[in-house]
């Protein structure tokens, strides 16, 4: 590599992206960008941080209140890594709420207070966002912009106060893009002001009023914009200038270089998070006493300067995060009672305007009791709070520790279905027993008798119990909203106990250092789960009184390991290939064509003699004896199957029809009854497996040998396991189902 040369194409790139980004600017520069688009230059923080949002789309996804609408600035990736938050689709679109309200308001008037459980995903929703306005900001439409002071050196301008009309090489408009070695002193302006601020308010209203008037009738001026002044600092220094000028404010003007910055959690601009302490949140430095006062011009020598300081000012025209604000004593954050409202802050020696959005978090705990407090009263009206329940659907569950349970993380392989058992455990510990009488009367007896496993793959995929007829899972079915949104009014609503994803992880983390498995192991999980219900003086949740099965905690690590059985199990037969997943598709063909001929009165054609017949009612009632639940009328039964794939057909008129993704449950009765017909088959087969990945590989035939090298990799291509966490399995699932 020549280095030179790399260092020119570094730098010319650098210099590029500098000029094409406009990053300084004089003021009459950032005047004529303003009028080329006043709405994007006139956000307050509330707007600028939903217009990051809406930048980044949004997708409707699955729900069990319906489809809902999720916001793909949670699955932001920056420098290659994404936090994905899980779910949570009706938190975002609450804050999304609360933000347009703030935006149709003019003002932000309040501060948001995300409640929840400890680990239910307060902080990696204000993650998500912040790293949104980070993006955000890099972006053309995302272009932020504050302002400067440059003060020229005196061979460059002449005058008695050091400021002149002319430099040596002629009329100077502005010294925004003057070379470092020309300027004597460059004052920043660490609040990060708007430049408008700098055009008197009774003009910048006009100019406001004009341009919002002509160019976006529908947006609506910021009060931040229409009534805000500039800081004390910069008042103070703007008075001193256009005093030595004698009230010229083009000239004043002069001195002004707006500069475009870019939100950055890292260096905390635009955004900061507040963690629990004892220290005020904001404060102040005093300019003119530190090594610069040499250098300030003789106008500004007998101006006291400050320079506020904290994180208020560093999330000024952003997002402050305050985590956990309730653990703080009321006194440190009693501010927030007039800032919420006013935007304001008074210091010692200024008061300082502010516009940025207030988010904070809080437990479940800290915000009752900060409830039973008399200045909680003096708090509500100025607080919008936003519930963050633990996650209810254990694939979302799941989503959280694939994501940070990984080979890298664990230092070993992650065998099939160890994240699954976690998190449906997990969201197991979270579901409560629903109150019959809050439903139809003929509905009662269905929502009675609902385990919790049950009520968790109600929730996850809308599969209903295969206990219940046709009929029956139609009306459960259609519970689901109520079900799901049935304690949301409740105190001790439903996802505000149960294990935590953080405590769950740490099992997880245990598990992958079991010695019994060279993997992280779907068995060890299951072993930190049953060692983790034994701890009951640690954990809350585990407290709670057994009712009709639900908060049995212990009782969920069997449920859950029957569950892995019944998977392992499944993927055993899919590998031996005895029947595939196509011979099923084929079986479950014939008999829907079937089915619609005899609703419709039509022949069917016979595949050996290719003669048109009557449908047999005889193969159907032996199809239907094997995927039909106990009690269902048959006619009932074939009607309900038509009119459901018509249903789908509607929906899904350009796609294929999917039977094993309509009708999952039939498929898996099918898959059932084969099994049990070849149960003795399948026992021998599974003891070879035992036997070749045991000493007794030589007692195998060549024949045996060969059927089970292609089972296993089978089993280690498609499922993902290795050879060894495969043996674990199998040996676990013979033990327990082939004994």
């Amino acid at each position: 590599m020549d280095a030179r040369r790399f260092l020119q194409e570094v730098g010319n790139t650098v210099s590029s992206d500098f000029e094409k980004n406009r990053s300084l600017l004089s003021f009459e520069e950032y005047l004529q960008l303003f009028n080329g688009a006043p709405r994007l230059q006139a956000r307050n923080a509330a707007q600028y941080l939903k217009d990051a949002i809406d930048s980044f789309g949004t997708e409707q996804v699955p729900h069990p209140s319906g489809p809902v609408r999720r916001f793909k600035v949670f699955d932001a990736v920056k420098d290659g890594h994404q936090v994905r938050v899980a779910g949570q689709e009706e938190v975002q679109n609450a804050l999304y709420r609360l933000l347009g309200n703030f935006v149709r308001a003019g003002r932000i008037n309040k501060l948001i207070l995300m409640h929840g459980p400890n680990g239910s995903a307060k902080s990696s929703l204000a993650e998500s966002l912040k790293r949104g306005l980070e993006i955000y900001s890099q972006t053309p439409a995302g272009a932020l912009y504050t302002f400067n002071w440059v003060f020229p050196k005196e061979k460059l301008v002449k005058g008695s106060i050091g400021f002149g009309e002319k430099s040596s090489s002629g009329p100077v408009t502005s010294y925004a893009h003057l070379d470092a070695e020309d300027i004597d002193l460059r004052l920043t302006n660490p609040l990060r002001e708007h430049p408008l601020f700098l055009i008197p308010r009774h003009d910048r209203r006009k100019l406001l009023d004009q341009a919002f008037g002509q160019k976006d009738s529908d947006a609506v001026a910021p009060s931040y914009l229409l009534e805000g002044e500039l800081s004390t600092t910069n008042r103070k220094i703007f008075d001193a200038l256009l005093a030595s000028y004698s009230g010229d404010w083009l000239k004043v003007l002069r001195h002004v270089q707006v500069e475009r910055f870019y939100v950055s959690r890292r260096y905390q601009v635009g955004t900061f998070t507040v963690e629990p302490q004892m220290s005020v949140d904001a404060a102040y430095q005093q300019v003119s006493a530190d090594r610069t006062q040499a250098n300030l011009p003789s106008a500004l020598h007998s101006v006291v300067l400050f320079q506020p300081a904290g994180p208020l000012v560093s999330a000024n025209r952003g997002l402050i995060e305050y985590a956990d604000l309730l653990k703080r004593p009321l006194e440190a954050f009693k501010y927030l009672l007039g800032f919420s409202e006013t935007q304001e802050v008074p210091l010692e020696h200024m008061v300082l305007q502010l516009d940025e959005v207030l988010l904070a978090s809080s437990n479940e705990k800290h915000l009752a009791a900060f409830k039973e407090l008399p200045d909680f009263s003096s708090f509500k009206g100025r607080i919008e709070l936003v519930r963050v329940p633990y996650l209810r659907r254990w694939k979302l569950e799941r989503e959280v520790y694939d994501a940070q349970v990984t080979p890298r993380t664990v230092g070993r392989h992650v065998a099939p279905h160890a994240t699954r058992v976690a998190a449906m455990w997990a969201v197991l510990t979270r579901l409560k027993k629903p109150i019959p009488d809050r439903y139809p009367a003929e509905a009662r007896a269905l929502v009675e008798r609902l385990s919790p496993m049950e009520k968790l793959k109600l929730y996850q995929d809308q599969e209903a119990p295969d206990r219940l007829t046709v009929q029956q899972q139609r009306e459960l079915k259609k519970l689901v909203p109520m079900l799901y949104e049935e304690s949301d009014s409740y105190p001790n609503y439903e996802g505000r106990s149960g294990a935590s994803a953080r405590e769950i992880k740490t099992a997880l983390f245990n598990a992958a250092q079991s010695p019994e498995h060279d993997s992280l192991h779907p068995l060890a999980v299951l072993k930190e789960l049953l060692a983790l219900t034994r701890d009951k003086s640690v954990y809350e949740y585990l407290q709670q009184e057994i009712v009709d099965g639900y908060h049995d905690h212990a009782e969920f690590v069997r449920v859950v390991e029957n569950d892995y059985l019944d998977v392992v199990d499944r993927e055993v037969r899919d590998s031996m290939g005895l029947v595939s997943e196509q011979q099923y598709a084929d079986l479950f063909e014939r008999y829907v064509q079937t089915v619609s001929a005899w609703i419709k009165g039509e022949r069917v054609q016979n595949k050996h003699s290719g003669a048109q017949e009557k449908p047999d009612e005889a193969r159907l009632a032996e199809f239907e004896g094997y995927v039909m639940p106990k009690g269902e009328d048959a006619t009932a039964f074939r009607r309900s199957l038509i009119s459901t794939v018509g249903a789908w057909r509607i929906d899904n008129p350009e796609i294929p029809v999917d039977y094993a993704r309509i009708f999952p449950d039939l498929f898996k009765r099918l898959a059932d009854h084969f099994y049990e017909e070849h149960k003795r088959q399948l026992k021998r087969y599974v003891e070879n497996i035992l036997k070749y990945l045991s000493d007794e590989r030589s007692s195998l035939s060549p024949k045996d040998q060969q059927q089970v090298r292609k089972t296993m990799d089978e089993m280690i291509s498609r499922f993902g396991y290795t050879e060894a966490s495969a043996k674990d399995a199998i040996v676990f699932l013979v033990r327990k189902r082939y004994a």
